[in-house]
């Protein structure tokens, strides 16, 4: 899961240069959410085996 996470923040971040640093790319947006969204799920995932 942590891999997954880091692989999906190297692109974010791949995606930020490439769009010159346009946060607001509709690519890079949808980029945010899927590495957000995978975030939230690692976290969920932690607190019940908490």
């Amino acid at each position: 899961m942590l891999n997954d996470i880091e692989k999906l923040r190297e692109n974010l971040m791949k995606l930020i240069e490439e769009k010159g640093s346009n946060l607001q790319d509709p690519d890079v947006i949808a980029a945010s959410q899927i590495l957000n969204a995978a975030i939230t799920k690692y976290n969920e995932f932690i607190r019940n085996k908490l």
